[in-house]
């Protein structure tokens, strides 16, 4: 089979969508020829591209062919729009000599699953969307645009490309309910979590680097780490106050990584010495920031459950730490927390609560030990290449419908 996939990013991008998109591809190709249709390395990328109208590159059977998108730096939103439009100008137009029997498109730029769906029904070919954030519902709870004509249009058209699907990925089960609640056939929207890489027996385990260690951990007795984007979606307000209400007790909260909310959260968190801020840290380090932390944070604000899912918890659970999740308590993180019994959840709204559990949780360290143990075991349950084999049956049997 001849699968076309649509996504603005892939590596040498770094966001996650770039990586998991890479993931992917390699699963399909181990079974059917992929054309990767992507732009040029504009996300934080570990080496840029000449402009060329397009270039062509080989991984294994994977084909990726690049349009001259511009590669404007991200951290302005004028210019990474710049970045969206020019590369929906220029794939549009290239996909449709492509050969393909389906095409698959992710959510970078956030409205691709709209181009998808145009460009499918134009090659007439079936149509995947993998929905990585659940668009336009998160450009407007983070005010990226506001309510009105914009948003009432691209609502309009996301439902309009939902209904021409053939199968909807979505990352967890709130995610789904939320894509159901558009008017989408229950039967077409499957849960695809990302998961985590496990270690087989007999695979070697990545060394901890105890500096990386050392600078995260700081004098603390008791650790809590949010390593990750600083996006809009977190309920920081509710973790500076709570990390207030515990900072005499040792407990200490680090934040390790940037993002378009990290200024004001810095800000929020002024006068408390036990609220620390690290850039991110090389990917072979990751292991190491997981170790560091006696416990990690995810957190939603509410409101936005199944419009962003962290992905962020299947690592977590496969190095073993507990989780402290402060989200809804019908979103993914929290439901899954608490039916694993890997970790705490706390309100979103209430610093009180999360304050109170974490206190409690770092006087009783067998209760975090056992708490990690469960993480451990039930990550099994979410092995990445378990995940991807699932995505890879979806594509063949959405190709057959």
């Amino acid at each position: 089979m001849r699968i076309l996939v649509l996504n603005l990013y892939y590596p040498p991008d770094t966001s996650a969508t770039a990586q998991m998109a890479q993931a992917v591809v390699a699963e399909l190709s181990t079974e059917h020829d992929v054309t990767v249709l992507c732009g040029r390395p504009s996300y934080d990328p570990t080496e840029r591209r000449a402009w060329r109208l397009w270039r062509t590159e080989f991984c294994a059977r994977a084909k990726i062919i690049r349009v001259g998108s511009t590669d404007y730096s991200r951290r302005r939103m004028k210019w990474r729009v710049v970045n969206y439009l020019s590369y929906v100008a220029l794939s549009v137009p290239r996909s449709l000599p492509l050969s393909c029997d389906l095409v698959l498109a992710m959510t970078d730029p956030p409205f691709e699953g709209i181009v998808g769906a145009f460009v499918a029904m134009l090659k007439r070919k079936p149509y995947v969307y993998n929905i990585r954030d659940l668009y336009p519902d998160m450009a407007v709870s983070g005010s990226i645009i506001q309510p009105g004509p914009m948003a009432r249009l691209w609502e309009v058209l996301d439902r309009w490309a939902l209904r021409r699907v053939e199968r909807v990925v979505a990352l967890g089960e709130d995610m789904r309910r939320r894509i159901i609640s558009k008017g989408v056939e229950g039967s077409r929207v499957v849960v695809i979590r990302d998961g985590a890489e496990i270690l087989q027996p007999g695979m070697a385990r990545t060394d901890i680097d105890p500096e990386v260690v050392r600078a995260i951990r700081g004098d603390s007795k008791f650790v809590l780490v949010h390593a990750g984007n600083l996006g809009f979606y977190g309920a920081w307000d509710t973790l500076i106050a709570a990390a207030r209400r515990v900072e005499k007790e040792g407990v200490g909260l680090v934040f390790v990584g940037d993002g378009a909310q990290r200024e004001q959260i810095e800000l929020a968190s002024r006068g408390a010495k036990n609220v620390r801020f690290l850039p991110f840290f090389p990917s072979n380090k990751i292991p190491s920031v997981l170790a560091a932390g006696d416990a990690h944070i995810i957190t939603i604000r509410r409101g936005l459950e199944g419009i962003v899912v962290p992905s962020k918890m299947y690592g977590i659970l496969a190095a073993g730490r507990p989780i402290v999740a402060v989200a809804p308590a019908e979103s993914d993180a929290a439901s899954l927390t608490t039916r694993i019994g890997c970790g705490i959840t706390a309100d979103p709204d209430r610093a009180e609560d999360l304050a109170a559990k974490v206190l409690t949780l770092s006087r009783e360290p067998e209760r975090a030990k056992a708490m990690g143990e469960a993480a451990r075991a039930a990550a099994n349950d979410y092995d990445r290449v378990t995940e991807l084999h699932k995505f890879l049956q979806i594509v063949e049997e959405a190709a057959r419908a």
